[in-house]
């Protein structure tokens, strides 16, 4: 696929994703700033117009975690993962009453760690034995 001279390809939100996530604790905006200060992509997209391309080309980053782990454990010469579980809270306990995103009770889990409960959803990774992200998947909150 050609494209065009001025226009913006999902290479460059895909990178520009993955440099924020690397580099800049998820943050977008600063990874944006980086890449055009630094003229590595000096046409970069306004905020809104990011986060949009990047919800559009997002089930395309999932597929490319998910073959590039494959390819991690294909090449791999170890047979021993580690696997771990964090969670991802939407809000407090406290505002529940607030989320839109989502409605059920199957989401409200507890972090033993914190002796506190959350509202979201609940990550499981599975890694490499050196700690390279090869799977992942989201539970609902209450499944540990």
């Amino acid at each position: 696929m050609k494209i065009a001279a001025g226009s913006f390809g999902d290479a460059e939100i895909i990178t520009t994703a993955v440099v924020a996530a690397m580099f800049f604790n998820g943050n977008h905006h600063k990874a944006c700033s980086y890449m055009k200060d630094h003229k590595l992509i000096p046409d970069m997209l306004e905020k809104s117009r990011f986060n949009r391309r990047l919800h559009n080309v997002s089930m395309l980053i999932n597929d490319l975690f998910h073959q590039i782990g494959m390819i991690l454990k294909e090449s791999s010469d170890f047979t021993e993962y580690l696997l771990d579980s964090f969670p991802v809270p939407l809000c407090d306990n406290i505002r529940i009453f607030n989320v839109k995103l989502i409605k059920s009770k199957e989401y409200r889990g507890y972090i033993a760690s914190k002796k506190r409960y959350f509202y979201g959803v609940r990550v499981q990774l599975l890694t490499t034995k050196s700690g390279i992200p090869v799977e992942f998947v989201f539970l609902p909150g209450s499944h540990s």
